[in-house]
């Protein structure tokens, strides 16, 4: 998804400002529409004056007025307004900061927390895509005779990150086959990169007996597992927080969402422009490319390397959410994250 989210180029007074932050806090906070009356009980003009600035946001399309309704409410190009020229200069000094455990935790339990942590604080949908494949390679393998026919195979990667396959065969295995085994494949593994060609190449060699070929094609498969898992790993924790209908439209829209989840690749390719952003990257509403969240609000970070984006955290919401503490909490988690990367980088 290209960046391509409009900014808004209306050019507002000092008053139509104030009244344009006003009807946003209290629409967020109340998620009615604001009148006039309410916003005269909080500044010094008449509601005829405020009624008039309302008047002319709508005109410049920041307002919409409910048929139902003599308040106003926020449109899409009002919140685009708000995060770009309002948000920041309306922030609290000293805004409550992010905190999140990572210390001393393996790369899986590290995203989890994560993931976890910025759902609960944020109370929206959080989302965390991990290193890419190409990233991690392989630190240690072990080969472990559990039963006389049931043997695990343990791979550790640069990561932390741990996977386990657990194999029975017929016959019972020879321990000293499981101990060669381990020896071999540290010796012609430890170091390539989970998502290389070359590992399959690596495993075989001419000069193994027939015995030995044999077990080590039996043992192949966790290798081609742990692939398939690195590319497909994606945290996700909040989901429940969707099915609160008063935040969402209708079923429908509820239903695209859930559907989008389940569609890992579509969801992970529109969470990729994040990675070419410098900072935070907000799309309201039909600024999003994905059709399910259309009409919904994505916060988003990129994490990693100082010198190479490895991930993205964000939050998935409805337009009537928090921007300010959103915005700070997938800054936060994002800064934090990258700093836990680089100290597990550095130990590789």
């Amino acid at each position: 998804m290209p960046p391509r989210a409009p900014r808004i180029r209306i050019v507002l007074t000092v008053r139509q400002e104030l009244v344009l932050r006003k009807v946003v806090d209290e629409y967020l906070q109340a998620g009615v529409p604001v009148g006039s009356k309410l916003l005269a009980e909080e500044v010094e003009w008449g509601p005829s004056t405020i009624r008039g600035e309302l008047a002319s946001l709508e005109e410049l399309g920041l307002l919409a007025h409910p048929h139902t309704s003599a308040g106003r409410i926020p449109t899409e190009a009002g919140y685009r307004y708000f995060v770009d020229r309002l948000l920041a200069s309306g922030a609290p000094e000293n805004p409550p900061r992010l905190s999140l455990s990572l210390v001393r935790r393996e790369l899986d339990e590290a995203m989890r927390v994560t993931t976890e942590t910025l759902s609960q604080v944020t109370n929206l949908l959080a989302i965390v895509t991990a290193p890419p494949i190409e990233t991690s390679t392989i630190r240690h393998i072990e080969v472990l005779l559990l039963q006389p026919q049931v043997l695990m195979v343990v791979v550790i990667t640069s990561t932390g990150g741990v996977t386990k396959r657990v194999f029975t065969f017929a016959q019972p295995v020879d321990p000293g086959l499981a101990h060669w085994a381990a020896s071999y494949l540290n010796e012609r593994l430890v170091g390539l990169g989970l998502g290389a060609r070359i590992i399959h190449q690596r495993i075989h060699d001419p000069s193994l007996s027939a015995i030995e070929m044999n077990f080590l094609d039996a043992l192949a498969p966790v290798f081609t597992e742990l692939e398939q898992l690195a590319e497909a790993t994606l945290y996700v924790e909040g989901t429940a927080r969707l099915l609160q209908f008063d935040r969402l439209g209708d079923v429908s829209q509820l239903q695209s969402v859930m559907d989008m989840l389940e569609r890992r690749v579509t969801l992970i390719g529109v969470l990729r422009s994040a990675l070419l952003e410098r900072g935070v990257l907000v799309r309201i509403g039909a600024e999003n490319d994905a059709p399910a969240l259309r009409s919904l609000a994505l916060v988003a970070a990129s994490y990693g390397l100082p010198q190479r984006s490895l991930g993205t955290v964000s939050v998935i919401g409805p337009m009537r959410m928090d921007y300010g503490r959103a915005i700070r909490s997938v800054r936060d988690a994002a800064s934090q994250l990258s700093s836990f990367i680089t100290e597990v980088y550095d130990e590789r």
